[in-house]
C-alpha cells in the first residue's frame, strides 16, 4: 500500500493507487474522478491488454477495478490473468449486467450504476482483503 488514504471504520484513512479499466472513456473518467474525490490516485486503462501493460510497468498498483464487457478481453479474463501474474493484487468487476459468465463468487463485484459511497466501500473491502 502507498500508505495514504482509504476510509476505514476506525476513521483512519490512506490512499491507494487504483487501476481503472473500462473501454468507455466517460465511464473510466467518471470512476477515476470519484476515486480521486475519495483521496485515491486513479490510473486509467482503456482495455485489458493496456491494463496488463500498466501493471507490468507500475508495480505500485494497489487495487484493480475493471468493467466486464470490453472488446478483446473481458473483465473476467483480465482478472484471471492478473491472478496468475500478481496473485495478491485485489481485482473487482464493475458491471451493469446481471449474469457474468466466468465470474465466480471469489471475484468481488459492484453493479452499475453505483455511487461514490458504493465505490468507497468496494475499495475498502479490497484493501482489507489484501491485508488479511
Amino acid at each position: 500500500m502507498t500508505g495514504r488514504r482509504t476510509r476505514r471504520d476506525t476513521g483512519v484513512t490512506r490512499s491507494c493507487r487504483v487501476l481503472v479499466v473500462d473501454d468507455d472513456p466517460l465511464v473510466v473518467a467518471g470512476t477515476a474522478e470519484m476515486l480521486e474525490e475519495l483521496g485515491h490516485q486513479a490510473i486509467e486503462a482503456s482495455s485489458g491488454l493496456r491494463a496488463l501493460a500498466v501493471l507490468n510497468a507500475d508495480p505500485a498498483i494497489d487495487v484493480v477495478v475493471t468493467d466486464y464487457a470490453m472488446p478483446g478481453m473481458n473483465g473476467a479474463e483480465l482478472a484471471a490473468r492478473i491472478r496468475l501474474a500478481w496473485p495478491h493484487l485485489p481485482v473487482a468487476i464493475i458491471s451493469g449486467y446481471a449474469a457474468l459468465p466466468g465470474v465466480g463468487a471469489e471475484l468481488p463485484r459492484l453493479n452499475k450504476p453505483y455511487r461514490r459511497g458504493d465505490l468507497a466501500a468496494l475499495i475498502d473491502s479490497l484493501v482489507d482483503a489484501r491485508q488479511a
